[in-house]
């Protein structure tokens, strides 16, 4: 097994991926297992480099002196340009001897200025964070900087040219332009064509192995005690309510209807109709496809829950079986997680997810190993996401309302169910009408598909975020208009935030010339992309939040204040944005770097503004 060569902590020259040129980097860690070391850049940008992409400091000074000495070969060459290169000089003639050392010099010029000129090119990496330039707001929109691509093209010879033409018929004035241009072209596609080698996955979350296998059992259990506290006359915290018979859990029709949906959704998924749009760039620099119709897939099912109820099915039956559903859906869940995990052990090295890459079983199991997991064109995580759980959030919903109707012998839904069912029917029609904005979450751009976002899309968001309304059902509360009203404007001010900042941020990420979005500053990073500092994104890092927040809080004060049930989506929702914030902090400093920092100081507060 081969020793480790550069120990942490020691400065030495990186090659930057895909390109040929070096910048100084100090080697942070080193992995035994794939053999990689990491290293961080001086803009705090880290990238996992074999030990042949490394070179010592020393060795590279000394090439660089040697390359810049005026040596016969340079001396050579330049006076060359002053006649035809297969033309001897006046009163002269070159022997074959010297024609052959002639060759070997300039060849041996080539490789030197190839060692060279990285070590000048430090001063020009492209798209640098320097915080000198930058002392107030950059006028420009996002742009790549090529001022310093230039440089670097007027500087840096064409070294892939292994043979000289002694004899052209072309002068050497456009003998060189056209070498330039080669060489520009060369440099330019390095540039476009750069890929962060793979690494494991180093900095464990959720409390590692320990905590991510505790939460497996934590979740299903949390989602059942909500369900039977709901069922409850009094749901008290302290009420503690008696285990259900296990028999009385499942019931094989019940799983059946359930995968009567699933595959319903993925029908609808399937069908070719919307447009195809790409997803952001992957590790390796690729973009997959995705058919965005996912509210096409909501009125074809809008429909089909029309036609039962013009039939008179008893949608009430999902309320009669909710337990029984939910359970189904866990099961399901766990058994897609397996299927997930399993292929994943056969996906390339540059399809695992950046997250869940950590080598540990139980950790990779619940983060998700995989990023993209597909079946030949349809992908399972982007489906997930969307499909069933959001989807089914609205038709369990529907179910509530008229199991409310039912059992209470109401001849319409109460002001708080109407409430209920209004305010989270458009968070889910807007989720759909925007599913492009999706693309770049975390949930599709780091975090791998596992138990994590299996159980989470299929049974935690249906069957918890429809708590308010399944608690309607059995605990009626009565509000009035005023108050209806003072909650619809919350409502609508939480939506307000949470749209315009998703759609400020997405617009931005997708087109930042556009000339809609002249007015946005930003702070240019080392990766190419900018980070707002105005707009929504001025005001605090995070306001998407603080309109989910908002948003939350409304949907939970129409069922009164008797009981601290139905607020535990809101509480519960703090609790998964605060520690989604922390990650997103931790993910950016380590992108972004010194941008991040300046950044942080320019927008102070994460999501709430002057609390936190």
């Amino acid at each position: 097994m081969p020793s480790r060569r550069y120990a942490d902590g020691e400065v030495v020259m990186g090659r930057w991926p895909g390109s040929v040129l070096y910048y100084e980097v100090q080697v942070t860690s080193y992995d035994d297992v794939a053999h990689l070391y990491t290293v961080k850049y001086k803009d705090g940008t880290e990238l996992a480099l074999k030990e042949s992409d490394i070179r010592s400091q020393s060795s590279f000074k000394h090439r660089k002196s040697q390359s810049s000495s005026s040596s016969p070969s340079r001396r050579s060459t330049s006076r060359s340009r002053s006649r035809s290169p297969g033309r001897p000089g006046r009163g002269r003639r070159r022997s074959t001897s010297q024609s052959r050392e002639h060759k070997d010099d300039k060849k041996k010029t080539i490789q030197e200025t190839s060692l060279a000129l990285p070590a000048v090119l430090i001063l020009f990496k492209p798209s640098e964070n320097n915080t000198k330039r930058y002392n107030g707001e950059p006028e420009n929109t996002e742009k790549n900087d090529t001022s310093c691509i230039i440089l670097e093209q007027k500087l840096k010879p064409d070294v892939e040219v292994k043979h000289f033409e002694q004899y052209s018929l072309r002068s050497r004035k456009d003998e060189k332009k056209k070498e330039e241009i080669y060489s520009e072209k060369k440099i330019f596609t390095a540039l476009k064509t750069i890929e962060k080698a793979p690494s494991k996955t180093k900095e464990l979350e959720f409390g590692g192995r320990i905590g991510t296998f505790m939460l497996m059992f934590l979740l299903p259990a949390t989602v059942l005690y909500l369900l039977l506290m709901c069922k409850q006359d009094d749901p008290s915290l302290l009420n503690f309510p008696p285990l259900p018979a296990l028999e009385s859990l499942w019931e094989t029709r019940v799983f059946g209807v359930y995968l009567l949906w699933f595959f319903l959704q993925a029908l609808f998924y399937l069908l070719p109709i919307g447009k195809v749009v790409e997803g952001l760039p992957l590790s390796n620099g690729k973009k997959l496809q995705y058919r965005i119709n996912g509210f096409y897939a909501f009125i074809f099912t809008t429909a089909a829950i029309g036609i039962l109820l013009y039939f008179q099915f008893e949608l009430h039956y999902l309320y009669d079986h909710f337990i029984q559903f939910a359970v189904s859906a866990a099961a399901f869940s766990l058994a897609l997680s397996i299927y997930l995990y399993v292929r994943s052990l056969k996906a390339p090295e540059e399809e695992l997810a950046p997250s869940g890459n950590s080598g540990y079983f139980i950790y990779d199991f619940f983060i998700g190993h995989e990023l993209n997991p597909r079946i030949g064109s349809f992908d399972l995580k982007y489906f997930c996401e969307l499909r069933p759980g959001l989807i089914g959030w609205v038709v369990i919903n529907l179910a509530m309302l008229l199991a409310e109707m039912k059992i209470h012998n109401l001849s319409m839904p109460s002001l708080s169910m109407i409430l209920v069912n209004s305010f989270q029917l458009l968070y889910v029609v807007d989720a759909l009408w925007n599913e492009e904005a999706v693309l770049t979450t975390m949930d599709i751009t780091h975090d791998g598909f596992g138990f994590m976002l299996a159980f989470g899309d299929l049974v935690w968001v249906p069957f918890v975020y429809s708590l308010q309304a399944f608690y309607l059902v059995g605990h009626p509360t009565v509000i009035s208009w005023p108050v209806a009203a003072a909650i619809t404007v919350m409502n609508c001010i939480g939506y307000y935030i949470f749209r315009s900042a998703n759609s400020q941020k997405n617009n931005f990420r997708r087109n930042p010339a556009d000339p809609k979005l002249a007015n946005l500053k930003f702070i240019p990073t080392a990766t190419g992309k900018g980070l707002l500092v105005t707009g929504w994104w001025g005001f605090v890092r995070h306001p998407n939040y603080l309109g989910d927040i908002i948003m939350a809080l409304a949907w939970s004060l129409p069922c009164g204040f008797n009981h601290i049930l139905p607020y535990f989506y809101v509480i519960y929702f703090i609790c998964l944005l605060v520690h989604r914030e922390a990650r997103d902090e931790h993910h950016c400093k380590q992108k972004y770097g010194l941008a991040w920092e300046r950044y942080c100081q320019r927008v102070p507060y994460r999501i709430f503004p002057y609390i936190y």
